[in-house]
C-alpha cells in the first residue's frame, strides 16, 4: 500500500508540474504574441535579419566551396607542375586538361596563366598573353602579388563572349614554392541567380547585390526593388527614396523605410571577397503574419506536448514499475543477474535450445581460496575481486551469453550456440584472464585464480539437472588442485 501510495504521489506531481509548465507555455505565447509592435520591429531589425543575413552569406561561401576544392585541385596538380617546369612544351596537353576538368566537375570554364611565358590557356586552346598595362589582366598580377592562396573574384570571361563570370583564381607554386602561374575554374552568374532565388524562397525575404555605388549587380531572376535589373542604380527606383535619405551611400547596418505606406526591414552587410553589399529586405506584413502564425503553432505545439507528455506519463510510470522489478533480480553488487533474474533467463535460453536445437552449455565458476583472500585483506576487498571478476566475465563473453552471480564467490554462465569444444576454449581463456588480472584495492595488488566446471545440455536436460552437472564438475576441478576446468558429461567425465 506505501508503494502504490507514493506511485500516486508522485503521478500526482508530474501532472501538476505539466499543467502548470503548459498555462506558462500559452501565457508566454498570448504575452508575445500581444507585445508592443515596437518590441517586434525592434527584434526583427536588431536579431532577425541580420541572423538570416549571416545565414545568406554563409550559404553563398557553402555553394562556392566546390569550385574553390576543383580550384585548390588543379593548382596542386603534380601534372600541370611539371608541365610548366618541363617548358610548357605542348599546349594541347593542357588545353585537353583543361576540358577533362570542365567535363568532369561541370565547370562552365577552366583556366590557367604561366607566370614564365604569361600565355593564358583555356579549354578552347591559347586565349591570349596577359599584359601588366591591359586593363583587363589587372586580376592575374593582383592574384600573383597577393598574400592569400586564391580569391574569388567577378569578371567578364573572354572565353565565352563577355559573360559576367565567378572566378575562383588560385596561385600555382612549383616544388620549391616558387610562384609559376595562377589557374582556376568560373561559375556562371546565372547559376547564382539561381541560388539567390533559392534563398529567397527558403526565407522569404527579397535578397540582391548592390556595388559600392549604389547600383544593382546581381538579383534573383524577378529583378531586385519594383522589378530593377542589374546595373540600374537605387536611386532611380521611387520606392527606395525614403531609404537613400538614411543611406546615400551602400553601408552595412540595418534600416527602416517605407515603400507605398508599408513598411519594410533592411539589413546591408559588406561582402569582401566580391567587394559587394548584401541587401536582405523583409517587408512588414509578412513579419506580422510570420508572428502570428507562430502564435497557433506554439498553441497547436503546446497542446500537443502536453497530450503527448500526458501518455508518456503513463508509461514512464508503468516502466518504473517494471525497473523495480528488474532490480529485484540483479546483484547489487556485480550488477549481474542474481538467481532470479537467472531463472527467468535460463528458462528462456533451454527452451530456445530445444526448440533450434542448438548446443548450450553450462559453466560454474568459483573463485579459489576466496575465503582467505576475505580473511587477510577484508571483505571490502573481496567485494572490489568480486566486482573485478564480473568484468572479466564479461569481457570474456558475448552480449547474448547468460552471467550470473549464483551466490558468494560462485557464477553460472550459459553458453548460448556453443558446443563443449568451444566451450572449452572460452572456459580457459576466462581461467587465464583471471590468473593474470591484477584487482586493486587501494594500492594493494591482489590476486586470484578461478576454478570452473562445464557440462553441456542433453536431451531431455531440466535447469536443475544441468547446473547440478556443472556443480559437480566444478567439485571435481577444485578436488584435482583448483585453478583449471573440468568438463562434465552426462555419463562421463574428464579433465
Amino acid at each position: 500500500m506505501p508503494h502504490r501510495f507514493a506511485l500516486f504521489s508522485q503521478r500526482s506531481l508530474v501532472l501538476v508540474l505539466i499543467a502548470l509548465l503548459g498555462c506558462g507555455f500559452l501565457a508566454t505565447s498570448l504575452l508575445s504574441y500581444y507585445a508592443s509592435r515596437e518590441s517586434i520591429r525592434d527584434s526583427i531589425v536588431n536579431t532577425e535579419l541580420p541572423l538570416t543575413s549571416d545565414t545568406v552569406y554563409s550559404e553563398i561561401q557553402k555553394d562556392l566551396v566546390r569550385p574553390i576544392l576543383i580550384s585548390s585541385m588543379m593548382s596542386r596538380d603534380t601534372f600541370m607542375r611539371d608541365w610548366v617546369v618541363d617548358g610548357e612544351q605542348n599546349p594541347q596537353q593542357m588545353t585537353r586538361y583543361l576540358q577533362e576538368v570542365m567535363s568532369h566537375y561541370g565547370a562552365y570554364t577552366a583556366f590557367f596563366v604561366s607566370n614564365t611565358s604569361h600565355t593564358y590557356y583555356q579549354a578552347k586552346g591559347v586565349l591570349k598573353q596577359v599584359q601588366v598595362n591591359e586593363p583587363r589582366d589587372v586580376w592575374y598580377f593582383r592574384v600573383r602579388d597577393m598574400a592569400t592562396p586564391y580569391e574569388i573574384n567577378v569578371d567578364l570571361d573572354m572565353a565565352n563572349h563577355d559573360s559576367l563570370t565567378f572566378f575562383i583564381n588560385y596561385k600555382v607554386f612549383d616544388y620549391q614554392n616558387n610562384f609559376i602561374g595562377a589557374t582556376g575554374v568560373g561559375l556562371t552568374v546565372d547559376a547564382v541567380i539561381k541560388l539567390i532565388d533559392k534563398y529567397q524562397e527558403r526565407y522569404q525575404r527579397s535578397v540582391y547585390f548592390v556595388d559600392a555605388f549604389g547600383r544593382l549587380v546581381l538579383t534573383g531572376a524577378q529583378g531586385g526593388p519594383e522589378g530593377a535589373r542589374p546595373g540600374q542604380s537605387l536611386s532611380e527606383l521611387a520606392s527606395m527614396k525614403s531609404l537613400l535619405a538614411k543611406l546615400p551611400k551602400p553601408a552595412s547596418g540595418t534600416y527602416e523605410y517605407q515603400e507605398q505606406g508599408e513598411g519594410h526591414f533592411l539589413n546591408v552587410r559588406f561582402i569582401p571577397e566580391l567587394n559587394w553589399y548584401l541587401f536582405v529586405d523583409k517587408r512588414e506584413a509578412g513579419a506580422m503574419n510570420d508572428i502570428r502564425v507562430s502564435l497557433y503553432l506554439n498553441l497547436l505545439i503546446c497542446l500537443l506536448v502536453t497530450v503527448v507528455v500526458l501518455l508518456l506519463l503513463n508509461r514512464v510510470v508503468r516502466r518504473y514499475q517494471r525497473k523495480i522489478h528488474a532490480l529485484a533480480t540483479l546483484d547489487s553488487l556485480t550488477e549481474l543477474p542474481n538467481r532470479r533474474g537467472f531463472d527467468l533467463l535460463a528458462a528462456q535460453a533451454l527452451h530456445e535450445a530445444a526448440r533450434e536445437t542448438k548446443p548450450l552449455t553450462a559453466l560454474m565458476l568459483d573463485l579459489d581460496h576466496f575465503k582467505r583472500l576475505n580473511d587477510t585483506h577484508g571483505h571490502l576487498a573481496g567485494d572490489e575481486v568480486l566486482k573485478g571478476f564480473a568484468q572479466v566475465l564479461q569481457g570474456c563473453l558475448r552480449q547474448a551469453d547468460i552471467i550470473c552471480r549464483w551466490g558468494g564467490e560462485e557464477f553460472v554462465v550459459l553458453l548460448k550456440d556453443t558446443d563443449s569444444s568451444n566451450a572449452l576454449h572460452i572456459a580457459e581463456k576466462i581461467r587465464l584472464h583471471t590468473e593474470q588480472r591484477v584487482f586493486d584495492y587501494g594500492g594493494v595488488p591482489l590476486r586470484i585464480t578461478t576454478s570452473v566446471g562445464l557440462t553441456g545440455l542433453q536431451a531431455d536436460d531440466t535447469l536443475p539437472g544441468l547446473i547440478a552437472r556443472a556443480d559437480q564438475a566444478l567439485y571435481r576441478a577444485k578436488q584435482s588442485g583448483r585453478n583449471r576446468i573440468h568438463t562434465q558429461l552426462a555419463k562421463s567425465c574428464y579433465e
